[in-house]
């Protein structure tokens, strides 16, 4: 009568390395700052255009004046990603 083949016992498999990413624990110096600038100055812009819309730049921008506020306040959120 053959033999049965047994089950076999799992081959022992190295151990999977890990790979960290080299991500900085602290956030650079300027990150803050800027961060907070952008959220300011993209209120300010806003705030500017409603009060004072016949002003010599903002004038000149229409409704783009709200996509450039929006712009500053989204990049202080996409800086503000990064802080750590």
């Amino acid at each position: 009568m053959p033999e049965s083949k047994g089950r076999g016992t799992p081959r022992p498999r190295p151990p999977q390395a890990v790979a960290k990413k080299d991500l900085p624990t602290t956030s650079p110096r300027w990150l803050a700052p800027v961060m907070i600038a952008c959220f300011v100055l993209g209120l300010l812009w806003i705030v500017a255009y409603y009060i004072a819309p016949d002003m010599p730049v903002l004038g000149t921008l229409g409704r783009w004046n709200m996509v450039v506020g929006f712009g500053l306040i989204l990049g202080g959120f996409a800086l503000s990603t990064k802080w750590r």
